[in-house]
């Protein structure tokens, strides 16, 4: 049987298209609303930047929320589309595990992100997270050493460092001299400074050598230089200072200096109990092996670029402009620009083959000659 010809389409003819009958979904009115979270807040948890230049980045119109320009303040729910410069966004509605690591912080550190001396910062080694930033609970001058405690939770953060819950923390202390009984009742109870009185709760002399003697004391705020001032106002410089506990997180001895550690799921939900925060309904995930090993290991972090907030960053096209080369240029110059041919090399002078360089034709052997042969 012959194959018929294939019928031609008439450009001119309709499509014809499946008709469908969608039924809306009925809205029930008595129904909850949707919870919605503020915008600046989800963007900081997505690791864009702190709350506050958030707010800006919003002010300035670059952040949108279903087509429309956000406004300072804006609720988004989870069905919300949001995007920065046209980019979407995924943001963290659901509560997700914080990550808490511990650093032994030596000397010579600074703990901040934005310095215009160019010091090292301790944010410069602090590993690579996909969702959120790193968030230093506490800081630590840049001649003190020992616990420094990071994490990707800001609401864990603020229940360790607010005043109002009066967490403690433990320094070991070497003084220059040594401390009479009056003087350390007198620091129990408390002494006028520049920015008001302060006390320790406990002070504990742990002995010493010579002129030199440690103390173990604790106190429930985290003023700048107070240990030092409150031992200064006695004429008793401090030569050695480290902190060796912040609240129920102790620094672990096989944490050198240096050194740092990731704490385990376990111990970061014990920690949100602690704080008396939720902790995600979500079960653990189960871990390898080898991200068992690798969880527990003390490691030494390495130096590293950071990831700067998002409202110090272009806005998306400028970035791809300045990325092709079109930086100071006229939008009419973009696109006609060449590209420059790379320059050729120049060739090295080669020795060409020769005869004389070929090896000699070997006689064959007598014994390859009657091989094969009975």
């Amino acid at each position: 049987m012959a194959r018929p010809f294939k019928q031609q389409r008439d450009p001119q003819r309709p499509v014809r298209r499946p008709t469908t009958n969608f039924t809306p979904l009925a809205v029930d009115p008595d129904a909850p609303a949707a919870p919605t979270q503020r915008l600046h807040k989800l963007l900081a948890l997505a690791g864009l930047g702190s709350r506050r230049d958030m707010e800006e980045l919003i002010a300035s119109g670059r952040v949108t929320v279903n087509g429309k320009v956000a406004e300072v303040g804006a609720g988004v729910t989870e069905h919300d589309v949001v995007r920065l410069d046209s980019r979407p966004l995924r943001l963290p509605f659901e509560p997700e595990l914080p990550q808490v690591l511990i650093y032994h912080k030596p000397e010579g550190e600074i703990v901040s992100q934005d310095d215009p001396e160019g010091r090292a910062s301790v944010f410069d080694k602090l590993p690579k997270v996909k969702h959120g930033k790193w968030i230093a609970i506490g800081r630590l001058d840049m001649n003190t050493s020992g616990l420094l405690i990071f994490t990707t939770s800001g609401e864990l953060a603020n229940r360790f460092m607010h005043p109002r819950y009066e967490v403690e923390r433990e320094y070991a202390v070497r003084i220059f001299g040594e401390l009479t009984e009056g003087q350390i009742a007198q620091l129990k109870e408390g002494i006028e400074l520049e920015d008001g009185p302060a006390n320790f709760d406990s002070i504990i002399p742990q002995g010493g050598e010579g002129a030199n003697h440690w103390y173990q004391v604790i106190l429930r705020e985290g003023r700048n230089r107070e240990v030092r001032r409150l031992f200064e106002a006695f004429q008793l410089p401090v030569s050695r200072l480290m902190r060796v506990r912040f609240g129920p997180v102790n620094l672990p001895p096989r944490v050198k200096r240096g050194k740092m550690l990731k704490l385990e799921q376990k111990e970061v939900v014990g920690l949100l109990e602690w704080a008396d925060l939720p902790v995600p309904k979500a079960p653990l995930r189960q871990l390898t092996q080898r991200e068992k090993l690798k969880s527990t290991a003390v490691f030494t972090p390495k130096v590293r670029k950071q990831r700067v907030s998002a409202l110090d960053r272009p806005p998306r096209d400028a970035a791809e402009g300045e990325a092709k080369g079109y930086r100071g240029k006229p939008d009419s110059a973009r696109g006609t620009a060449a590209k420059k041919p790379a320059p050729r090399k120049p060739a090295a002078n080669r020795r060409v083959r020769q005869t004389s360089d070929l090896n000699a034709p070997q006689m064959q052997k007598k014994s390859d000659r009657n091989r094969g042969r009975g």
